[in-house]
């Protein structure tokens, strides 16, 4: 068994029982990256020397003995939209190209202290605005299963990253379904957590009211591991909850006898691949065996979900990307005329076209004389998908469905065409409209490429999402199948 294909508390006991150290965790790491990362292109920016340096710090540590956290020498990488002191953050953006942020963010800063070991920064789609990874700005991130495909987006290089056994885990922002959908195509699990549970502060943002960060990991047992070190109140982010967290390991016991499941007709229906409703029937059977009962349910807003959500998201960024104008941190166009031809040259030249595209678009939505007819009918429509998920939570524990339509699909199949992009969304964004917790876990294959379960909880109860996920996983073995890289 690799050693990155271990179960996060079987690295950790060989950790405290002087079987591994952080230094052999660390190399592992940075061989696999030197062996893979040329097909998989994951990664953006490096950190070795900080790496190796934290990695001889924690040994000494190790030798002295007493109590470590379960993250302690862990291997992680982060998207590329989260700040991080001293190491570039790019947003794998041109106009950020040069950023060194002079601080951590708030999820970072938990990681340090729970002693894991940054690797490097990971690929994204830029501003995290995209489903393929094919909009970064330096390079598109590859499946690790099949390299002629995309990873999903826009955390795709975080997911690939896990999926290619580069890192152990690492943290992801989903803002329509960034997380979740890479997870799925890379056939590892991603968890968005209820919106307000993960501080958003040193987020880049790019939809204020949507942005959560959830980590990526091999297994459903990690993801709980890796949500309880970075939950919980954060003053410095106004939209963090102050709510308790609960010891989210506790609840994975294996038992969902009794839970009742509700499975949308929206979410089974036109447009997506047989195979992949066959997968997700499957896992129904799966919960049947185990004592749980499921009901074929209706939310009845979802066919305007993505329409609603492109209008949203993109005013969001809008208003939050004119803070990138070449004054105060970025890139800065060379000679302009005067300051307006600065502000104009600089973001025609940092932003790509998909940036620019929804910064048209929400700023249109936003303009006099049409913000009723578009963001404020959008706002409406999302009070109406959360009622949808309010009412089917009123009978049932959980909501079940695939987290894509369809598997993967091949680099520049899609690219240039935008509406049938953002389609691959359509399971994941009203989940993100509702505020609500979600996780995919590996559910089968279909020729070769994996197929994502997508479990939908309550607001701030992920221990019954990560109950049910682990629970399921547990009797399958997809999540222990890796790509041959």
């Amino acid at each position: 068994m690799a050693l990155f294909d271990m179960r996060l508390q079987e690295v950790h006991n060989k950790l405290v029982g002087k079987e591994l150290t952080v230094a052999d965790l660390v190399d592992a790491s940075f061989n696999r990256i030197g062996q893979t990362d040329e097909a998989v292109r994951a990664f953006l920016t490096l950190n070795e020397e900080g790496a190796r340096a934290s990695a001889a710090e924690l040994d000494k540590q190790l030798a002295e003995g007493g109590e470590r956290g379960l993250l302690f020498g862990l291997p992680a990488g982060l998207k590329d939209n989260m700040v991080t002191e001293g190491l570039l953050t790019t947003c794998a953006s041109q106009f950020l190209r040069n950023y060194d942020p002079i601080y951590d963010g708030t999820a970072v800063k938990k990681l340090k202290a729970a002693q894991s070991v940054l690797i490097g920064k990971l690929n994204m789609d830029e501003f995290a605005m995209g489903g393929s990874n094919e909009n970064s700005s330096f390079y598109p991130t590859r499946n690790p299963w099949n390299t002629d495909y995309v990873p999903g987006g826009s955390s795709g290089g975080s997911a690939a990253a896990v999926a290619a056994g580069q890192v152990y885990f690492s943290l992801g922002s989903d803002t329509g379904g960034s997380i979740r959908q890479p997870a799925a195509y890379c056939g590892v699990v991603g968890l968005k957590p209820t919106y307000g549970l993960v501080s958003r502060f040193g987020l880049v943002a790019f939809a204020s009211s949507l942005d959560q960060i959830g980590p990526i990991t091999k297994n459903v047992e990690d993801s709980a591991y890796v949500l309880q070190a970075i939950a919980g109140y954060d003053s410095m982010d106004s939209t963090s909850a102050n709510v308790e967290i609960p010891d989210y390991a506790s609840a994975l016991t294996g038992d969902v006898k009794g839970l009742r499941i509700g499975v949308p007709k929206e979410y089974l229906g036109q447009g997506v691949d047989p195979k992949v409703k066959e997968a997700v029937l499957a896992a129904l059977k799966v919960y049947e065996s185990l004592g749980a009962t499921w009901e074929e349910v209706s939310l009845p807003h979802t066919e305007y979900a993505v329409a609603a959500y492109y209008i949203l998201a993109s005013s969001e960024a809008s208003s939050n990307l004119a803070r990138f104008d070449g004054v105060r941190y970025g890139v800065r166009a060379d000679n302009p005329d005067n300051l307006i031809d600065m502000y104009r040259k600089s973001r025609s030249q940092g932003f790509g076209a998909e940036v620019k595209r929804r910064i048209m678009l929400g700023t249109y939505a936003l303009s006099s004389g049409y913000y009723d007819a578009y963001y404020l009918k959008a706002q409406k429509v999302r009070t109406l998908i959360k009622q949808d998920f309010d009412h089917v939570f009123e009978k049932f524990d959980l909501i079940i469905g695939p987290t894509a339509p369809t598997p993967a699909f091949r680099i520049d199949e899609q690219v240039g065409d935008p509406l049938t992009m953002y389609l691959n969304d359509i399971v994941t964004i009203p989940v993100s409209l509702a505020g609500v917790p979600a996780i995919s876990v590996p559910c089968g294959f279909a020729d070769g490429l994996p197929i994502g379960l997508q479990i939908i909880g309550k607001a701030f109860d992920e221990r019954t999402v990560l109950r049910a996920a682990h629970a399921y996983e547990q009797h399958t073995d997809h999540h222990q199948q890796r790509p041959q890289l």
